[in-house]
């Protein structure tokens, strides 16, 4: 039992009311006093010293009650100022604050996701609905030009939509891990060919850009050749897909992207890293990267016109690197932006 516990102050209480009723009995023997008088002196002190200690137990929880009442109708700002106490009622006001704390933070996000996706939405439509509207009125003809330009923002839209879903299944925790045992070289070959083909094939329906660059090499490192994994290959997909295509926007010119696997601690686990030679992520920035619709600080190679992409690639693979109970994050790295990835395998979480 802790000194400053509400156990120990109300022992104390009881100790302290005997003491003081002894004493005054003793008192009552030695002068001749008649034991009502006692009895009354008793029972008034053994009250004071009783409401003086409640008091100090009742206003903490009426504090905890008034926020608490705060928080249930929405608001977040509120906190207990009896966080400091030494006892029971100390660590409930703990808790309530840092409750509070993660659901002002919760909300926060609430609304800066509501406010993000209007906008990521708004973008695409306003430009497709311009187009259209452009054919409409006669202002321009519906040709191929056109039309691929729609289809552009169509296939915008559509890739937000996919990833938004992503991560609403991922929230909602109806994602689950159909690990198997895969070979690592043939796998993430085929990741890069995937890449390579879709680059090619929006080049061609929506002309330049970041998300049509056929520019950038794409080099696969994998060692030893014979690596095999256990994972998710359809969420590892979505890991290895979205690194990608984030270093290879943020690449230069004619510039190389690597994607180096080794073997990690554990049976059949496994260790990935991305590498491109951009402008890399200002150590400040890079606990923010796996936000959702965080685009970073760093300039674009390409001009401030360029496509940034949505700010959604890093937080699906960081979501489908934490079902797999593994680890991501951005290393440091000599040029451009390094991040690494390990995937347990058949560990311990799987036994």
């Amino acid at each position: 039992m802790r000194p400053f516990s509400i156990k120990a102050k109300l022992g104390t209480l009881v100790v302290v009311s005997v003491f003081i009723t002894t004493g005054l009995l003793i008192v009552a023997l030695r002068t001749r006093t008649e034991f009502q008088f006692i009895t009354v002196f008793s029972v008034i002190a053994t009250l004071l010293i009783t409401q003086f200690v409640a008091h100090g137990l009742t206003a903490p929880l009426d504090e905890m009650r008034a926020v608490a009442r705060s928080i249930s109708h929405g608001d977040y700002t509120r906190r207990v100022s009896g966080a400091g106490r030494r006892d029971e009622l100390g660590d409930l006001a703990q808790t309530i604050n840092r409750m509070a704390d993660d659901l002002e933070a919760e909300d926060r996000h609430r609304k800066e996701l509501v406010a993000n996706v209007s906008h990521e939405l708004r973008t695409p439509i306003a430009a497709l609905r311009a187009v259209l509207e452009n054919v409409v009125d006669g202002v321009s003809a519906a040709d191929p030009e056109t039309m691929r330009t729609a289809l552009k923002q169509t296939e915008r839209l559509g890739r937000l939509v996919e990833t938004l879903l992503d991560l609403s299944r991922l929230d909602n925790g109806v994602v689950t891990l159909k690990a198997s045992r895969f070979e690592v070289w043939p796998y993430l070959s085929g990741v890069l060919k995937e890449a390579n083909l879709a680059a090619s094939q929006r080049r061609l329906s929506s002309g330049s850009g970041n998300h049509s660059r056929t520019d950038v090499h794409l080099h696969l490192d994998v060692s030893p050749p014979e690596l095999t994994a256990h994972a998710d290959a359809e969420r590892l997909h979505q890991v290895v897909a979205n690194l990608i295509d984030n270093a290879v926007r943020h690449s230069p010119p004619h510039g190389r992207v690597t994607v180096l696997a080794r073997r990690g601690a554990y049976p059949e686990s496994l260790e990935l890293e991305v590498i491109d030679e951009g402008p890399g992520i200002p150590e400040a920035e890079r606990y923010r990267v796996f936000e959702r619709f965080n685009r970073g600080q760093a300039p674009s190679p390409h001009g401030p016109g360029s496509d940034g992409g949505t700010g959604l690639g890093l937080a699906i693979a960081r979501w489908a690197v934490d079902l797999h109970g593994g680890r991501i994050g951005v290393a440091e790295s000599a040029r451009g932006c390094r991040i690494q990835v390990t995937l347990p395998g058949l560990s311990e979480r799987h036994g």
